[in-house]
């Protein structure tokens, strides 16, 4: 997350920017024996959490996270400024999660092909809201902006498909808070130990 904002601070940097900047690479002098552990299940399952911050940066646009596994360990992670603005938080997770399930479909397709049989890959959200509109198929006033809408529909294609499932997963077990707000403490080495697969 660090990362991704002061990319966005290239041209306008301040003061401030620069005593972020030296934080990050304090910290990554101070962890650089922390490696990526990788290691697959037995049953052969793609899941990926997903995750919003919404209007977070200087123009009110949401930031996203993405983090895709099979097993423990990440094989892609995202984390990115959101391309457009959303209306609410609902509106920045739908739009994560269509953005990150190019990815998870690009990984699926690729397996399939390797002759692999795969059951849907689990997509984990921590908003029911969301969750709910993709499930029953119905759009809320909110989405009627045909860019949200399209967006919306392509996922609920995928659902009905057998491709993907979108399964609700709290806030203290998403991997991909981590990749949308700074955190701190326990909270941040807990996330940043599974994201880096030394734990599930």
């Amino acid at each position: 997350m660090a990362i991704s904002f002061l990319t966005t601070r290239v041209q306008n940097s301040t003061q401030q920017d620069l005593c972020k900047l030296m934080r990050v690479l304090k910290y990554l002098n101070a962890t650089k024996d922390l490696v990526l552990h990788l290691r697959g299940d037995d049953f052969l399952c793609i899941c990926a959490y997903i995750d919003a911050s919404f209007a977070v940066h200087d123009d009110y646009k949401s930031h996203s996270g993405v983090f895709v596994s099979i097993g423990m360990g990440p094989i892609f992670v995202k984390s990115s400024k959101q391309r457009l603005n959303s209306k609410s938080s609902t509106e920045a997770e739908m739009i994560a999660v269509s953005d990150g399930l190019n990815h998870v479909l690009w990984i699926r397709n690729y397996l399939c092909d390797q002759g692999y049989k795969l059951p849907a890959a689990k997509i984990f959200q921590d908003n029911m809201s969301a969750i709910a509109l993709f499930k029953t198929g119905k759009s809320a006033s909110s989405m009627r902006t045909r860019h949200i809408a399209i967006r919306f529909y392509f996922v609920k294609d995928r659902m009905d498909s057998g491709e993907v499932e979108v399964t609700f997963k709290g806030t203290d077990d998403m991997i991909a808070d981590i990749l949308t707000k700074p955190l701190q403490g326990t909270k941040f080495k807990e996330l940043r130990d599974r994201l880096m697969g030394y734990t599930k």
